[in-house]
């Protein structure tokens, strides 16, 4: 499918894609029940939601670091639990002096099929331990994802998910958001009928107007520069400064996560590390501060573009409906210096908010939602 092709229907918000044109699936062998799955697949975590197809039940509800560890040759007997052969998530991650630590996504997009499809092989059986379910799938994937990326998904998921459905991360997200209580209610913006969600995960930080209808090219952008790249610019900062510090990507990604912020310089920040054995006390105020800042300059002039393509009529609510999720809306202060920076360019009266805490769930969430409301037609089936 293509977000290119698609037009903006009349109809509200929770309208979907039109389907890609393909050849008629065989039909898939009968199976005992449905369940639905709302998959965030992240470059460092993914999100998994799932239920039953007629209700609104949330029967699992799962967040998997996406890494898969194939464990090495030689290994003693009883080391690993099982004596596994391929572990998932923070399991993975727990061993990772014993196994090949593989991610699967870089930059949003496969990047080692292999590993993708065991990931996703992993995220069915969470969903249907028995595997006896047919699954159907919607899948987030990045503003604006191509064709190929589109296609190695499919790929990944093939004879492991029954039907697949994907569609922009940042869409999702709004549609996770949506308080469906208070749809309606007086005051209430709703951030499905007009918003623009700045999504900022590992890989790319997407960006999207929302505004009822399911988004076009047009009205997505996604930038290549998120955690990962603030990790690599830490990394490299404190390389020059710290020469042979010996810190791993995972435990930069730590002090990231712990303290990040953007705005004017934070100093001091002093982190204790351990260097060969040894714990140091390290200043990373600048060093955070300058990464982080850095973020919101990669992203910022896709931001005024979006804004600049609404409507005159659409313009002043949209700017009061500037929402951040993904793991970048943890960033302590990103909103304030958004909001600033935009106040201080000119825009009406802009308002920045943040996700909140639950960030982690909102595209599977939406995902999860689209898959209630989708039709028939709809699905690209998988047969395996």
């Amino acid at each position: 499918m293509t977000t290119a092709t698609v037009e903006k229907p009349a109809s509200p918000a929770s309208s979907l894609p039109a389907p890609a044109a393909t050849p008629a699936p065989r039909s898939p062998s009968p199976k005992a029940k449905t369940v639905l799955v709302g998959f965030d697949l992240g470059t460092n975590k993914s999100c998994l939601l799932a239920g039953p197809a007629g209700g609104s039940d949330i029967a699992v509800s799962k967040v998997v670091p996406s890494f898969v560890g194939y464990v090495k040759d030689g290994i003693v007997d009883g080391i690993i639990a099982g004596n596994a052969r391929i572990l998932y998530g923070e399991e993975a991650l727990r061993n990772m002096l014993h196994v090949r630590l593989v991610a699967p996504l870089a930059a949003g997009v496969v990047a080692d099929p292999g590993a993708a499809r065991d990931f996703i092989a992993h995220i069915r059986s969470l969903a249907d331990p028995a595997g006896h379910a047919e699954i159907r799938a919607v899948v987030g994937v990045p503003a604006n994802a191509g064709e190929q990326a589109r296609e190695d998904i499919r790929r990944a998921a093939h004879g492991l998910f029954d039907r697949v459905l994907l569609i922009p991360e940042p869409f999702l997200a709004a549609l996770g958001y949506r308080d469906d209580a208070r749809v309606g209610q007086s005051g209430y913006l709703d951030p499905v009928v007009n918003s623009l969600f700045i999504d900022i995960g590992g890989g790319t930080s997407d960006l999207c107007l929302v505004q009822g209808y399911f988004p076009t090219a047009e009205d997505q952008i996604s930038i290549p520069f998120a955690g990962d790249a603030i990790d690599e610019l830490m990394h490299d900062e404190l390389n020059r400064t710290y020469p042979n510090n010996g810190l791993s990507r995972h435990t930069l990604r730590e002090i990231k996560e712990a303290h990040a912020y953007a705005g004017p310089s934070r100093k001091p920040l002093e982190v204790k590390v351990i260097m060969g054995g040894k714990g140091h006390t390290i200043e990373l105020g600048d060093v955070i501060g300058r990464s982080c800042n850095a973020l919101i300059d990669s992203f910022y002039p896709a931001l005024t573009s979006l804004i600049e393509r609404a409507s005159s009529d659409s313009v002043v609510m949209l700017l009061q409906n500037i929402i951040v999720t993904g793991g970048g809306s943890q960033i302590k202060g990103i909103d304030t210096v958004l909001q600033k920076r935009l106040t201080d360019d000119g825009y009406e009266s802009p308002k920045v908010k943040l996700a909140g805490q639950d960030y982690k769930r909102y595209v599977a969430l939406g995902a999860l939602k689209a898959a209630r409301s989708a039709r028939e037609n709809q699905w690209q089936v998988l047969l395996g």
